[in-house]
């Protein structure tokens, strides 16, 4: 496990939030009654978003990807080379957010990272079974794969999801190995405090009243509600629990855990089986056959010996990346410093053929 490098007063200060967080209502599906109101209040906040992200020199569109109605956000820089693209996946619990709720975050990945964001408007789970969801988020990332934006054709592309996003972000690198060419374009994953398994890791199981942001004790009902019909057995069974999946095709990744989330389980197992599964030698390792299979060597991974990279985050509650820290601040640091690494690791080996 890599940790990032937190002095005390760092800490201290994630310890102070918390004991505010700690004052307001836990997210949970007890709440989703009030989900279309707050989801309009979130758009009312979102008015002049484009404006205001012009100013910082960035242009936004929104476009309709595929027959089914799908809808994508996309921000570029309105000048400048842009050299990698990435495809955003929101979080929210499934039941709330839209493409435009991440527009810091991805302002701050365009400008320390030299990329467009395709960030995905998919359906939420208040009117839309959750494998709705799942069929937008894999459109989209075809869309892109198959070079939706002709004019950035052929540069590499990265996946980045929170929490809910972030199990949407896994749910479709898994279904993208049905069109491998496809999968082999993503150069790297950055998933934040993800779901990977809707049976309930034993954090999500154990999680108590004292939680932080997430309601502990309805995590597991919650999980069972957005499934209805599935017993634990089905819930775990992939894409919907990619904690299950197939993962030796995957791309290389960077996750991130939660000290203090219920969630904590998900990404800390999660990384070792990603780990496990595609090696920290440049050589992919089947966990069905186990034999070692060479890979091309335009995917081996010249930036670090370990193509996994995960990173528990001491006394952080679950969204973290939100909330006003130096803690956030390092981070998304962190990510953007890996996403330019991977950059210039894809752009090293296409010089070389």
């Amino acid at each position: 496990m890599d940790t990032l490098a937190f002095d005390a007063a760092t800490l201290q200060e994630v310890r102070d939030f918390n004991r505010k967080l700690a004052r307001m209502p836990r997210f949970g599906m007890r709440y989703r009654p009030l989900a279309r109101p707050l989801q309009l209040l979130m758009r009312l906040s979102q008015v002049g978003a484009d404006r205001r992200l012009a100013r910082a020199g960035i242009v936004g569109e929104e476009r309709r990807v595929s027959q089914d109605g799908v809808r994508v956000r996309i921000l570029r820089p309105a000048a400048g080379p842009v050299r990698a693209l990435v495809l955003d996946i929101h979080g929210g619990g499934w039941v709330f957010g839209n493409a435009r709720m991440n527009d810091r975050l991805n302002q701050a990945t365009i400008e320390a990272c030299k990329v467009a964001v395709v960030s995905v408007d998919y359906r939420l789970a208040l009117a839309t079974p959750l494998q709705g969801l799942m069929d937008d988020c894999l459109a989209a990332a075809r869309w892109l794969l198959e070079d939706g934006l002709p004019g950035y054709a052929g540069l590499p592309v990265f996946v980045v999801g929170e929490s809910a996003g972030a199990h949407l972000a896994a749910a479709t690198l898994l279904r993208l190995q049905a069109w491998p060419a496809l999968l082999r374009r993503i150069a790297g994953a950055v998933l934040y405090y993800g779901v990977y398994d809707f049976g309930g890791t034993p954090s999500v199981r154990d999680a108590g009243p004292d939680t932080l942001v997430l309601d502990g004790p309805g995590m597991l009902p919650s999980l069972r509600t957005l499934t209805p019909g599935l017993n634990d057995a089905a819930r775990r069974r992939p894409p919907l629990s990619p904690l299950y999946g197939e993962l030796h095709r995957m791309p290389p990744a960077l996750l991130f855990a939660c000290q203090r989330d219920p969630l904590r389980d998900d990404t800390i197992t999660m990384a070792a089986r990603w780990r496990a599964a595609i090696g920290d030698d440049g050589v992919e390792h089947d966990p069905v056959e186990r034999d070692p299979v060479e890979r091309d060597p335009v995917e081996r991974d010249p930036v670090e010996r370990d193509p996994v990279e995960l990173h528990l985050l001491p006394e952080a509650p679950h969204g973290i990346i939100h909330f006003p820290v130096r803690m956030a601040q390092m981070v998304t640091a962190r990510s953007h410093a890996w996403i330019r690494a991977r950059i210039d690791a894809a752009q090293g080996a296409a010089l070389s053929y």
